[in-house]
């Protein structure tokens, strides 16, 4: 059974910083893409970041390309999100997803893309 555990999350006040980690179990993590996405309250889902397999690539949103920072430890099966000059708009859940992708996929930003989701970890930024 494959099991996605998002931790980290927390309450920060706006230009702060927090680290989202994800940690997998029942898959070969090093053959899955990674990546995490956001849900505010009455908005959709969202992507904010993802990896390849190997770590060689990431891609982001444009809303937080320079400030946040996803990696990934294919030894503990973990996948990070570093979040720094945190925003009120950043406020969300943030959900880890995996996709079983091939060695020389691109990296997913939709959701339809990505297999298992994990339960979500609360961002809250307050201004």
């Amino acid at each position: 059974q494959v099991q996605l555990v998002e931790s980290g999350g927390g309450s920060v006040q706006a230009g702060g910083s927090l680290r989202l980690s994800c940690t997998a179990s029942g898959l070969t993590f090093g053959r899955f893409c990674m990546g995490w996405f956001r849900q505010a309250p009455g908005k959709e889902r969202e992507f904010v970041a993802g990896i390849t397999r190997n770590g060689g690539t990431t891609g982001y949103s444009d809303s937080v390309k320079g400030r946040f920072t996803i990696s990934r430890d294919n030894t503990q099966d973990t996948v990070h999100l570093q979040l720094n000059s945190l925003k009120a708009e950043d406020t969300a859940l943030y959900y880890c997803a995996a996709d079983a992708c091939l060695w020389r996929a691109e990296v997913r930003t939709t959701t339809t893309q990505y297999d298992y989701w994990g339960q979500g970890t609360q961002v809250t930024v307050s201004s």
